[in-house]
């Protein structure tokens, strides 16, 4: 990690979607956005303690609350989307492209997925229920390859 500088190119287009609303793009909406870009699927306090520790002990980050507050202004501003990935708090990643995740119930990793996969069953629940899925928030929830392997060698 080291004194990575948090700021990117993303700040030059986000400057301009904020001012284009009336809002500033200030430090913590920056801090916060490219901690998202980093972090990928992370809570809201994954997110401030990354910030915490890249500010060090003199640096100013921002408090959970204004992490919070600042993740709900970036989803309104669609830069950033949320997913529940079973119980606890929803993990955040940039809004770049729609994705579905793939979770494994045993070692916990996530896998982002091309929506296309759930084509079928998207068009079966708007045909039977009248039902769109977003595919933004979507989580299946199983085992992986790796931890499937695993239980199988230690079958035998």
């Amino acid at each position: 990690m080291g004194s990575h500088h948090v700021g990117g190119p993303v700040a030059g287009p986000l400057a301009e979607r904020l001012r284009a609303r009336g809002l500033r793009l200030t430090a913590p909406r920056r801090q916060v956005l490219a901690a998202v870009s980093e972090l990928e699927h992370a809570t809201p306090e994954v997110i401030g303690a990354r910030l915490r520790e890249e500010a060090g002990p003199d640096g100013a980050a921002p408090d959970t609350s204004t992490v919070y507050r600042t993740l709900e202004l970036l989803e309104r501003l669609g830069l950033v989307w949320h997913t529940h990935l079973g119980k606890g708090a929803p993990v955040y990643h940039a809004a770049e492209h729609p994705h579905l995740h793939v979770v494994c119930a045993s070692c916990g990793k996530i896998t982002s997925v091309q929506p296309d996969l759930l084509d079928t069953a998207a068009e079966r629940l708007a045909a039977e229920l009248g039902f769109t899925v977003d595919v933004r928030h979507v989580a299946l929830s199983g085992t992986c390859r790796a931890c499937r392997e695993r239980a199988g060698s230690e079958d035998q």
